[in-house]
Order: C-alpha cells, then sequence, then structure tokens
C-alpha cells in the first residue's frame, strides 16, 4: 500500500483547516509555546521568540548530514525556521536562534519550499525549530498539498513543547523528532532560560510517541512514519543522559529511536560557563553509551561529531 502523509487526509476531510483556524486563535493572547508570553502577535506584538504571524526563514536546502532514516538515498529538506522558544547559551545556530537572522516570507512561499525540496528528490520536508511558528506552518499546508506535497513531514524540535500545539499537530506530523536536552529543571534554567524543561519536554515526548509511536521505515530504511529522539551529551554529565534513558525506555518505549549525539563543541556563549567551555571527554561519551543501553533502549544511533 502506497504511503499517505497524515496531513492529506485531514485536508481531504476539511480537518485541516479548522485546525489552521485553532492555531491563528493562539497567537491573540500567544499560547503557542510554554512560555505562554500572551502577547497578541496579530496586532503586532512580539513574544521572547520575536516573531511575528508571517512566516520566517533562514535557509531551506537538501540535507544531507541528519539521521540515517530521513537522509535516506536523496537527502532530508530541511526548512531553518528564524528565532527559538529556548535561549541555549551554547547554540551552534546562535545567527538564526538569537539574532534571528532570516526574512520574513508569506504561506505560499513556504508551501513553494516545501514543494521545491520534495521536487529534489528529498525523503521528507524537516521543519527546523518550528516550536514558534506552528500557526504559520500549518496555515502554509494547504497550498503545499494543493501543489502536490506528499512526503512526510518532520517536526524537528527543542523538546520545549505545548501540549495545546502538539495536539493540533495530531494527523498532520508523520515524524516528530525533539530533543530531550536535560533531566534537571535547574540545568534547564542556566543553560536554556526556561524553568521547566524537563517537565515540558517529557509530556511532549510522551505526547508525540501517543501519536505517531515507534519509527516505521520502509523496505530501503528510510522513515515513514514515528518517534525519534536527540540527545546532545554535554560535557561534566550536564545533560543528564542516564535519568533522560530511563525514561524513555521505561514511559515511553524500550523501541524509541535514540540518537545519542556526540556533536557539542563550545559556541556562543558557552565559553562563560566552567563547564561548557570544553568538549566532553572520550571516557564521558562512552559512559553516556554504557548507561543508554543498561537503561534498555534497542535502537540507539550514534552520530560522531
Amino acid at each position: 500500500m502506497a504511503f499517505q502523509p497524515a496531513y492529506q487526509r485531514l485536508y481531504q476531510t476539511g480537518e485541516l483547516f479548522a485546525r489552521i483556524d485553532g492555531a491563528q486563535a493562539m497567537l491573540r493572547e500567544c499560547r503557542v509555546c510554554p512560555r505562554e508570553c500572551g502577547v497578541d502577535r496579530t496586532a503586532g506584538a512580539l513574544g521572547k521568540c520575536k516573531v511575528g504571524t508571517a512566516p520566517m526563514v533562514s535557509a531551506y536546502h537538501v540535507h544531507t548530514g541528519e539521521e540515517p532514516p530521513l537522509v535516506g538515498i536523496f537527502g532530508s529538506g530541511t526548512i531553518f525556521f528564524t528565532g527559538c522558544n529556548l535561549a541555549c547559551v551554547y547554540c551552534q545556530n546562535y545567527e538564526t536562534s538569537h539574532y534571528r537572522a532570516g526574512h520574513v516570507v508569506s504561506t505560499e512561499e513556504l508551501a513553494a519550499m516545501m514543494v521545491a525540496l520534495q521536487n529534489r528528490g528529498c525523503h521528507n520536508v524537516n521543519l527546523v525549530t518550528p516550536t514558534h511558528q506552528v500557526p504559520q506552518i500549518l496555515a502554509a499546508l494547504p497550498s503545499a498539498v494543493e501543489r502536490g506535497l506528499m512526503v512526510p513531514l518532520v517536526y524537528n524540535c527543542g523538546g520545549y513543547e505545548s501540549l495545546e500545539s502538539l495536539r493540533l499537530l495530531d494527523g498532520v506530523v508523520d515524524i516528530y523528532m525533539p530533543d530531550l536536552k536535560y533531566a534537571d529543571a535547574e540545568v534547564g534554567r542556566e543553560l536554556s532560560g526556561v524553568r521547566d524543561y524537563p517537565q515540558r519536554a517529557r509530556a511532549a515526548v510522551t505526547e508525540m510517541h501517543r501519536q505517531v509511536g515507534d519509527l516505521i521505515v520502509d523496505r530501503r530504511g528510510i522513515a515513514q512514519r514515528g518517534l525519534i529522539v536527540r540527545h546532545l551529551v554535554l560535557p561534566g554529565g550536564l545533560a543528564g543522559t542516564r535519568f533522560v534513558a530511563r525514561f524513555l525506555a521505561q514511559e515511553v518505549s524500550r523501541q524509541t529511536y535514540f540518537n545519542l549525539m556526540d556533536q557539542y563543541r563550545p559556541c556562543f556563549r558557552a565559553f562563560d560557563h566552567p563547564l561548557l567551555c570544553r568538549r566532553p571527554t572520550e571516557h564521558e561519551f562512552a559512559a553516556a553509551v554504557r548507561t543508554v543501553h543498561r537503561a534498555g533502549l534497542s535502537r540507539v544511533e550514534r552520530i560522531p561529531a
């Protein structure tokens, strides 16, 4: 049976338009993400993300450095959204997330980007840092469908998500790919500027798994639907890898596709932090690998720096 992305069914039934209306309403007293800034973005007010009602994009292109099930043969079609709802002091994309390098586009232009990536052979459309622009993404989808979009949508996020927004995406997103950055709330406050990261991220990942389940790939190994979780190993054990892995194995699924990343390097304001100013040692990363396997996760990917 041929694959049909989730959003096409919602478009055919008209439910997608109801989701768009619901998301637009969230912009009036903004609660699109857990920060719940409460500003009226439709009237020009800006919250923490500093993005209004129009889509803002920094770049879009074919990406071959993502997880193998996303890259497949011809690559993942990434759209990098401007801004972020987190404030990570070590962000490697700080020009885009903190300084908002990018430009405003129309929903029609965003739809055209999605279809252009598909037409270049990409196996999916990979929405990078989409959390604060969920209403804009939803608004672009009908035009994208009408232009022929038919590949899976990947929601590639930092993990700090609103359950209300995620429920609007139920039946829209095919593949969720959140970070699970920290197990300790104080670390999340210090490094990413939010006080409740573990609580919010665990609830979000649980909801994502409820919607799409464990990762399903086709006979070529290319992702069709499901959950991929990323976890960046930080120096000094700051990420709480043992607790993150235990949460996934015990409360989500032992079959969770888990990318344990050895890609941390000091960037942006990391040099001001006594632990973040260096890469993890080989011993620290090896210990993280052992703790993940001991937790019982069986689908562990390691993509080295």
